[in-house]
């Protein structure tokens, strides 16, 4: 009677196991067959709200479907990627992902309401950009070796804004590499920032070319350095922070990058991952994003995956060498 129990248990067990392979098999056949909800967790007109904006325009293309950006700003990304985290794994919930949200939030925050690590399934990286360092028209320093030498004659003196991590850690890093102390002044958006530099609010603030270029170029704050390598070409008058100041290490970007929730079916990612590199291979988001120094690089999950633990590992160093404490 037991054998014929454990038998009859065996075979629902396999029809059970069958049953649902050949569901998700048939859902993955047909994804989507409904808008896709992409959760960006910053404000809307910051450059990761800007560069999902364009990605999707150009995946719905590839998908045919709409795929629906949802702002989800906080805590430099975090309640955004925590959203999605907590997400069905079938495919209709994205993530925009970036250095803050998927690299640097592990090492500034004491506790997180998901693993970093094992959260997310990588989609796609989607490129990247460097920052610009700005201060308001009416502070006295005409170069970034000026304002340093204004920040060690006034420890504290200096005040600047930061809305994201990149921000954040890209100033604290020039602060520490130079020997000075700057005060920083947190708010919850790179627009909100911008609009208290430009009216003196704050002296100084770090942010990517979307943001800042298009103030710059108006004139309305002064740019001194760019926080990449090398120059960019949309800004070839502006030296990178290593020029500036005589240093050699400094280097600190932005990116951008396509993650789903955890679970996801491979084969879902396959299709997301094809729509994501059609979008950073297309002519439109290249010219439309050459002017603030966005590189796309389309590439494989595997790569996604590979350069994110990479990130995160760089992102703890800076970090740590820029003396921030977790939060």
């Amino acid at each position: 009677m037991r054998t014929k129990l454990h038998r009859r248990a065996l075979l629902a067990a396999t029809l059970l196991a069958a049953t649902t392979s050949f569901a998700q098999g048939t859902s993955s056949a047909n994804y989507p067959n409904k808008p896709i909800r992409v959760v960006v967790p910053f404000a809307p007109g910051s450059a990761t709200d800007q560069i999902a904006r364009a990605f999707t325009q150009k995946m719905q293309e590839s998908l045919g479907q709409p795929l629906v950006v949802d702002n989800k700003p906080g805590v430099n990304g975090m309640l955004g990627a925590a959203e999605v985290a907590k997400a069905t794994p079938d495919g209709y919930t994205l993530l925009i992902g970036t250095n803050s949200t998927n690299a640097a939030l592990k090492s500034l925050m004491k506790k997180l309401p998901y693993d970093q690590d094992t959260a997310f399934a990588p989609v796609a990286y989607m490129g990247q950009v460097p920052l610009i360092v700005a201060v308001n028209n009416d502070v006295p320093a005409r170069t970034l070796r000026e304002l340093v030498d204004l920040a060690k004659s006034k420890p504290g003196h200096v005040t600047f804004a930061s809305a994201s991590t990149s921000q954040l850690v890209s100033t604290e890093m020039l602060a520490s590499m130079a020997g000075v102390q700057m005060n920083n002044i947190p708010y919850k958006s790179g627009p909100a920032a911008m609009t208290d530099l430009i009216g003196g609010q704050v002296m100084m603030f770090t942010a990517d070319f979307a943001v800042m270029l298009p103030q710059v170029n108006a004139g309305k704050v002064r740019g001194l350095a760019v926080t990449s390598a090398k120059r960019s070409p949309a800004v070839p008058n502006l030296p990178t922070v290593n020029e500036a100041l005589g240093l050699k290490d400094y280097e600190l970007i932005a990116y951008f990058a396509a993650f789903a929730p955890a679970g996801t079916p491979p084969e879902i990612i396959r299709k997301l991952n094809e729509a994501v590199n059609a979008a950073a291979q297309s002519k439109e988001i290249t010219e439309k994003f050459a002017a603030i120094g966005f590189v796309p690089e389309p590439g494989t999950p595997e790569a996604l995956a590979q350069r994110t633990r990479t990130e995160t590992a760089k992102w703890a160093k800076a970090i740590r060498d820029a003396k921030i404490e977790p939060q």
